[in-house]
C-alpha cells in the first residue's frame, strides 16, 4: 500500500516552493493587501522549541488563507540577532560574537523552513546586519535632531526649537547645550542596574532579586552617563491612541497601566526655619507657581491634595539629589547605609516589595503649606526617583504604603477623609487612625475645608494653593525615559561624536556622524572580556576607531552601545523594503503596505516592544517618514506551550500510596496527610501508571489513589525541551502544525503531548486514504472510490457546512474548531463508497493552510499542473448549509425520552404533532394528563404530566 510519507512529500514541496519562489511578494501590492508579522525570534544556540512554531503556524495559516482569497501578502520572517548571550559565549571562547549568531541564524532558517511556513525568504533581515544597522543608525539621529513641542504635540527638528534670548547671549555653546537639552535623545547621569560580572547595564526586568536573570550575579545600583530617549513626552499620544488599534483588552490595559496617567497636584514643602515660613509663603502668593523648584523647597506631587491635611511625614527617594542636603550629621552614617543597601535592589522590587517597610529619617523637617506643622523628612526605598518628583507626602490614614510605614516607625495616622457607614470597614476605625482606607467622602480635620466632598475639595485646594504660589494642576505618568545605553560590545554603536580638547577629554558639546559616514561599524577587538568598570568595552577598541577625524578635527567616538530593543523597533517597516540602499523605506511602499494588520507573539511582549515600537514609529510619523500614526493595527498573542504532563504521587514510609487530595503542605513546605499529619514522599509517576477520571488523573491499580498532574514551562533545567526537528523526523511537519493548531485556542497555555501529535497524524493518515487508492502497491494512484461524479444533496452538504465552518474559523483564528470540522469530513467520506472529485479537491483547498505539504501531494494527483497556493478558496452556498431535517430532544417532566426528526424550520404544531405520534413518546404518555406542552422550535419538547 502505498503510505503516507511526509519524509519523502514534504522536501519534495520546499525545496519546489523555493526554486519556483512561490511566495516572494512583488514591491507594490496588487489590489487589497494583507501584512501580517510574527515577532521575530531572537536565534539562539539552543534552536527552535515546539513552543516557537505556534504563532508562527498561525500566521502561516491566514497567509495561505488571503492569497487564495486573491490578496497580496507580505509575510517575511528575519532575527533580532544583537543580545547578551552571544557576547557571553564570545566572552568564554573568545570566538567573535558575530559567527555564533550567523551559525544559530542558520539554524533556525533550517527549522523554519523544515516547518513550511510560507516566508518571502529574498526579504529576510538580522538587527546585526550592518545594512540593517546603518539605517538603526539613521533613525536614532532622527531622534537626535528632534524635539517635542507640547502645544502642538509632536516632534519637530531641533533647528526649529525657539531659542531663549538670555541662552542666545552667551554664544553658540550655550545654544548647543540648550538644544541638547530639549532633544528626544540626550545625555543623562542617571541610577542604574550595574553588574560587575557582566560588564553591563540591565534593564529592571534583568534583575531578580538584586541578581542578574543571566547567571544570578550581584547588581548594584549606580549613576553612570547614559543615552535616554524622552518616551515620556509621547505618553499622552501612547495612551490614548490605544483607542485606534484592535488589541486584546487586557494588553491596552497594561500599556495604560505602565503609562500609568494620573491627574493631580505639584505642591512645594518649605525646607528651613518655622519662624521664616510666613516669609517665604507670602513672597510666592505675588508669582506664578515656579517650573522648578528652588533649594529651599522640597516639591512633591499627589493625586489627593485634598489629603495634604493629613500628611504626617515625607518620603523622599534614596536617589533625590535632595538626601545629601537634607541628612543631618547625626543622621549621615544611617543614611548612607541605608541608600547603598537600596542601590543593590530594582526598581520593580522596590515597587513589588511585600515585606514590612524600610526607611531612616534625615534629621530634617519640613513644613506643611496648609497648616504650618513641621513634617519630618524620611528615606525609603518604596519612593522611586523617577517617578513624578521623587518625593512625596505621606498620608498614612489613606494610603496602604503610607500607613504600613507609619505603624512600623510609629509615626502619627490623622485621618483627613470621613468615607461614611461601609460593611466592609468600621468607619470609627478609619476617624480613629486604627485603620487605612482610600476610599472619598466628606473631608474633616482640614480647617476651612472640612465638609467639602472629596471632588470639591480636590478642585479647590488646588485653585488656592496655586494662588499662594504653592503649587498646581499636574498630570504625571509613570512611565520613564526610556534608558537607551549599554556597556556592552555585541550592539549597535551610536552615530554620536564628542568634541574633546587638547588632552584628548571630553568638552561635553556632542555632534551626530555625517550621514554619509553611516553606518557606523563595529571595531575590531582582541577580546571581549568585561574589566569590571561601570565603562564600555568599546573603550578598548583601536585609536584609529576611536579618535576619528572629521574635517580636520579629532573627536571622541560614543563607545556606549544600543539595547537588542533598537533593532526591533522598526524591523516591519524594513521587511517593506529590505535592499534599499538609499533610504530606509521607499515611501510609495511605506504607504501601500503599512500598517501591519496582523501582528502575532508572546504576551510578554505586551508592554515593552509594543510602546518601545509604537514611540519611534511616532517619531518617524511626526517628521514626515511614515503615513500611519499607528504600526500595529491588530494584535493577537498566542499562549505558552508548556511541556508534557507531569504526574506526582505521595507515599507513606511504608509504600502505601496517599490520594493527592489529602495531601497538604505544613509550615515548612513538607507534604503531610491532612488528617494526621504524618510525613509523606512525592513520588514521580510514569504515565503508563496513570489513567484519566473525569477531570482528574488517578493510579491504574487503585482508582481511588488521586495523583496530581502538572505541566511545566519548558527549560533545559527541567528537560522537558521538545525540538521540532524530532517531531518533524517522526510525524512529519504538517502533523506539527495541525496538533500545535488544534491544542486549544491560540492564546490559551496548552500541555504538549506526543500523543496528540499521534492523534493528528493518524487524521492526516485518514485523508491519505480518501484519495489514494490502496490496492496499488508502491505506486500513488487516485483512489477508485474518486469519481468525477455529482455530489449527493448530503454529500454536499457537509462539504457547503465545512467550506462555511472552515473560513470562519480562520477568519477569527480559531484553528482547533476549523481542525475538527475536517476530522467530521474526513470520518464522513472515509465511510462513502464513492467520493465525488470536486468535492475531494475543494477539501484538499480546505486543508492547505494547516498541512500544505500532503494538500499539494494530493492536489497534483488530482491533476493540478501547479501549486495550489493561489487556487482560489472554495465558496459555500448558504442554502446547502442549513439541514433539510433536524432532530429534536423530547423530554417528560424535564427528562430526555426519545427524539424525533422534522423538516428544518418547522412550526410548533407541526413539531407538537411528530412528538405525540413517536410510538415511544405516545406509549410513555398513554392514561397520563398532559398539564403544558412546552415547544421551543429547533431545540426541544416538554410535556408537563400528571
Amino acid at each position: 500500500m502505498p503510505r503516507y510519507n511526509p519524509a519523502t512529500i514534504e522536501p519534495k514541496w520546499q525545496q519546489y516552493w523555493e526554486q519556483q519562489q512561490t511566495f516572494r511578494v512583488p514591491d507594490m501590492p496588487a489590489g487589497d493587501k494583507v501584512y501580517v508579522l510574527d515577532m521575530f525570534p531572537y536565534p539562539s544556540g539552543d534552536g527552535l522549541h515546539v513552543g516557537h512554531p505556534e504563532g508562527y503556524t498561525a500566521t502561516d495559516i491566514v497567509c495561505r488563507f488571503e492569497r487564495m482569497r486573491g490578496k497580496s501578502v507580505l509575510h517575511p520572517m528575519g532575527f533580532d540577532a544583537f543580545g547578551l548571550p552571544a557576547e557571553e559565549h564570545a566572552i568564554k571562547t573568545g570566538e567573535h560574537p558575530r559567527k555564533k549568531t550567523e551559525e544559530n541564524i542558520a539554524t533556525f532558517t533550517r527549522q523554519l523552513r523544515s516547518l513550511g511556513f510560507s516566508y518571502d525568504w529574498s526579504r529576510v533581515l538580522a538587527t546585526t546586519d550592518v545594512e540593517y544597522f546603518r539605517w538603526t543608525q539613521w533613525i536614532f539621529l532622527e531622534l537626535f535632531d528632534t524635539w517635542f513641542d507640547a502645544e502642538q504635540s509632536r516632534g519637530r527638528p531641533i533647528a526649529e526649537l525657539p531659542i531663549p534670548d538670555e541662552v542666545k547671549i552667551q554664544g553658540e555653546r550655550a545654544i548647543r547645550l540648550y538644544q541638547d537639552d530639549h532633544r528626544l535623545a540626550y545625555q543623562s547621569f542617571a541610577p542604574v542596574n550595574w553588574c560587575p560580572k557582566l560588564g553591563t547595564v540591565l534593564a529592571n526586568e534583568e534583575v531578580i532579586d538584586g541578581k542578574s536573570e543571566v547567571g544570578k550575579h550581584p547588581v548594584i545600583r549606580m549613576p553612570l552617563r547614559q543615552w535616554m530617549l524622552r518616551i515620556t513626552a509621547y505618553a499622552d499620544r501612547l495612551e490614548k491612541d490605544l483607542d485606534q488599534v484592535t488589541w486584546p483588552e487586557g494588553i491596552k490595559k497594561l500599556q495604560r497601566d505602565w503609562i500609568g496617567r494620573s491627574t493631580g497636584a505639584e505642591v512645594d514643602f518649605y525646607i528651613g526655619a518655622e519662624s521664616e515660613f510666613e516669609n517665604w509663603k507670602g513672597s510666592r502668593a505675588a508669582t506664578k507657581f515656579p517650573r522648578k523648584a528652588e533649594a529651599d523647597v522640597l516639591r512633591i506631587y499627589t493625586t489627593r491634595p485634598d489629603t495634604l491635611f493629613g500628611a504626617t511625614y515625607m518620603v523622599i527617594a534614596p536617589e533625590h539629589p535632595f538626601v545629601t542636603h537634607l541628612t543631618k550629621p547625626d543622621q549621615q552614617h544611617a543614611v548612607t547605609a541605608y541608600c547603598e543597601k537600596a542601590a543593590s535592589k530594582s526598581d520593580r522590587e522596590r515597587q513589588e516589595e511585600t515585606k514590612k517597610k524600610t526607611g531612616v529619617f534625615t534629621g530634617s523637617y519640613a513644613i506643611n503649606p496648609v497648616n504650618g506643622q513641621p513634617v519630618p523628612i524620611w528615606v525609603a526605598d518604596y519612593v522611586l526617583w523617577g517617578y513624578g518628583t521623587g518625593a512625596i507626602m505621606a498620608v498614612p490614614a489613606h494610603d496602604e504604603r503610607d500607613f504600613e510605614f507609619a505603624q512600623q516607625f510609629s509615626l502619627p495616622v490623622i485621618a483627613v477623609v470621613d468615607p461614611g457607614d461601609s460593611e466592609e470597614f468600621n468607619r470609627f476605625d478609619v476617624l480613629d487612625g486604627k485603620i487605612c482606607c482610600t476610599e472619598m467622602g466628606v473631608s474633616v480635620n482640614s480647617g476651612q475645608y472640612n465638609g467639602l466632598m472629596t471632588g470639591e475639595f480636590k478642585k479647590r485646594i488646588t485653585a488656592d494653593l496655586f494662588a499662594a504660589g504653592l503649587g498646581r494642576e499636574a498630570v504625571n505618568y509613570k512611565l520613564r525615559d526610556w534608558l537607551f545605553s549599554r556597556q556592552r560590545f555585541w550592539g549597535e554603536p551610536f552615530p554620536i561624536l564628542h568634541e574633546i580638547d587638547e588632552f584628548d577629554k571630553p568638552t561635553g558639546l556632542i555632534r551626530a556622524v555625517p550621514q554619509a559616514d553611516l553606518p557606523v561599524d563595529l571595531p575590531h577587538l582582541e577580546d571581549f572580556k568585561p574589566h569590571g568598570k561601570p565603562e564600555p568595552p568599546l573603550g578598548k577598541a583601536p585609536v584609529e576607531w576611536l579618535y576619528p577625524e572629521i574635517g580636520g578635527q579629532r573627536y571622541l567616538r560614543e563607545t556606549n552601545t544600543m539595547p537588542q530593543w533598537a533593532g526591533s523597533c522598526w524591523y516591519y517597516l524594513r521587511f517593506i523594503d529590505p535592499r534599499n540602499d538609499q533610504t530606509f523605506i521607499d515611501r510609495e511602499k511605506e504607504k501601500a503596505w503599512m500598517p501591519v494588520d496582523l501582528y502575532v507573539g508572546g504576551a510578554e511582549h505586551a508592554v515593552l516592544h509594543l510602546l518601545y515600537a509604537r514611540f519611534w514609529h511616532k517619531v518617524l510619523f511626526d517628521r514626515g517618514h511614515v503615513s500611519t500614526a499607528e504600526p500595529f493595527r491588530s494584535l493577537v498573542n498566542q499562549g505558552m506551550i508548556l511541556g508534557d504532563v507531569e504526574f506526582t504521587g505521595y507515599e507513606r514510609a511504608d509504600g502505601q500510596m496517599v490520594s493527592a487530595v489529602d495531601v497538604v503542605d505544613d509550615d515548612d513546605g513538607n507534604a503531610i496527610v491532612r488528617v494526621s499529619g504524618e510525613g509523606v514522599k512525592p513520588k514521580k509517576m510514569k504515565a503508563e501508571e496513570v489513567e484519566k477520571k473525569g477531570d482528574s488523573f488517578v493510579l491504574k491499580s487503585n482508582p481511588t489513589i488521586r495523583i496530581e498532574s502538572r505541566a511545566f514551562k519548558m527549560s533545559k533545567s527541567r528537560g522537558n525541551v521538545i525540538n521540532p526537528d524530532s517531531v518533524v523526523k517522526d510525524y512529519g511537519a504538517d502533523s506539527l502544525r495541525l496538533y500545535e493548531m488544534f491544542m486549544g485556542p491560540l492564546p490559551a497555555t496548552k500541555p504538549w503531548s506526543m500523543a496528540g501529535v499521534s492523534g493528528v497524524r493518524g487524521f492526516l493518515d485518514r485523508v491519505w486514504r480518501l484519495m489514494v487508492d490502496d490496492r496499488v502497491e508502491e505506486q500513488v494512484v487516485v483512489s477508485s472510490t474518486v469519481q468525477d461524479i455529482e455530489p449527493t444533496e448530503e454529500q454536499a452538504r457537509v462539504l457547503h457546512k465545512t467550506i462555511k465552518q472552515v473560513t470562519s474559523d480562520i477568519e477569527r483564528m480559531e484553528f482547533n474548531t476549523g481542525i475538527a470540522r475536517m476530522m467530521e469530513f474526513t470520518n464522513f467520506f472515509t465511510k462513502q463508497t464513492v467520493r465525488p472529485k470536486s468535492v475531494m479537491k475543494s477539501f484538499i483547498l480546505l486543508l492547505s493552510p494547516f498541512a500544505p505539504h500532503i494538500a499539494e501531494e494530493l492536489w497534483e494527483l488530482m491533476g493540478g499542473q501547479k501549486t495550489l497556493a493561489y487556487e482560489p478558496w472554495p465558496k459555500f452556498d448558504e442554502a446547502l448549509t442549513k439541514d433539510s431535517e433536524i432532530e429534536i430532544p423530547i423530554q417528560i417532566l424535564g427528562k430526555l425520552r426519545g427524539k424525533v426528526i422534522v423538516p428544518a424550520g418547522s412550526d410548533q404544531d407541526t413539531i407538537l404533532a411528530a412528538a405525540q405520534a413517536d410510538p415511544k413518546i405516545s406509549e410513555l404518555l398513554a392514561g397520563k394528563t398532559i398539564v403544558k406542552s412546552i415547544v421551543v422550535p429547533g431545540k426541544l419538547v416538554n410535556f408537563v404530566v400528571k
